[in-house]
């Protein structure tokens, strides 16, 4: 439990912090920049800190992994809702009195990030009880690949920081780019398929009938983990594909 009030404390806390540092550094940013590269700042810290306990635990692949991490980043993903939330609402522009404008803008903000915000509940209210108690201490070298799925977040971030930089034409963003791509398709799209090639490693069972040889409940709750991943994944390459006729264009 004092894994979770730390996970409480900690990220709004850097997020609040790195407000106040921001907007102190750059006193020409509005509070829609300020907040947009905050958060995105706070996913990359929570991404990073993930994605180091899941390589300590898949590559011990021992009992070495125990429940508080999960207790730890859940918080994160409650606060990052609130923090996108923010995020959009300082974009959204109007003449509307405060209350009705933000009412407005939590509307639109749930209409246009629906699928991120279905995520991160799903994550909270249904994998954090299946991960903490029904899973009988079984698991942890999935769990730990789990949480490498977080690996490409911080590149994203770094991404759109560029982009709030005005650096979106560098060579440093299109490195960084492609970057993302690669490590988002390996370890949020490729990452399914090898974890059922593990289990059948150790139960003996071909790739093509693990599938049939996991219980219900195991294949719809990687299916609805690994649907949305698919659906970024496609617009992240048509993201690239727009920057590579752009750059072919300035060429």
């Amino acid at each position: 439990m004092a894994a979770l009030f730390c996970g409480a404390a900690l990220f709004p806390g850097l997020f609040f912090s790195f407000r106040r540092i921001l907007r102190n550094t750059w006193t020409d940013w509005s509070d829609a920049d300020v907040t947009a590269v905050s958060e995105r700042l706070l996913s990359a810290v929570h991404a990073s800190l993930a994605t180091a306990a899941g390589v300590t635990v898949v590559s011990s692949c021992r009992d070495v992994m125990t429940d508080s991490f999960v207790l730890f980043g859940a918080p994160y993903m409650l606060f990052d809702i609130y923090a996108m939330y923010l995020n959009h609402r300082h974009t959204q522009e109007g003449s509307q009195t405060p209350s009705r404008r933000s009412l407005h803008a939590f509307r639109a903000f749930l209409l246009r990030d629906w699928m991120l915000v279905l995520h991160h509940l799903v994550l909270v209210f249904i994998f954090l009880p299946i991960t903490l108690f029904f899973r009988r201490g079984l698991g942890d070298f999935f769990i730990g690949c789990l949480f490498l799925t977080e690996l490409s977040t911080p590149f994203i971030s770094v991404g759109k920081i560029l982009i709030q930089l005005h650096l979106d034409d560098t060579k440093l963003y299109r490195i960084n780019g492609l970057v993302a791509l690669l490590t988002f398709f390996t370890c949020r799209i490729l990452l399914f398929p090898f974890m059922y090639w593990m289990y059948g490693r150790h139960a003996s069972v071909p790739l093509h009938r693990v599938a049939f040889h996991l219980p219900l409940h195991c294949n719809l709750g990687n299916l609805l983990l690994l649907a949305p991943q698919v659906y970024w994944f496609g617009l992240l390459l048509r993201k690239a594909q727009r920057l590579y006729r752009r750059t072919r264009k300035s060429d």
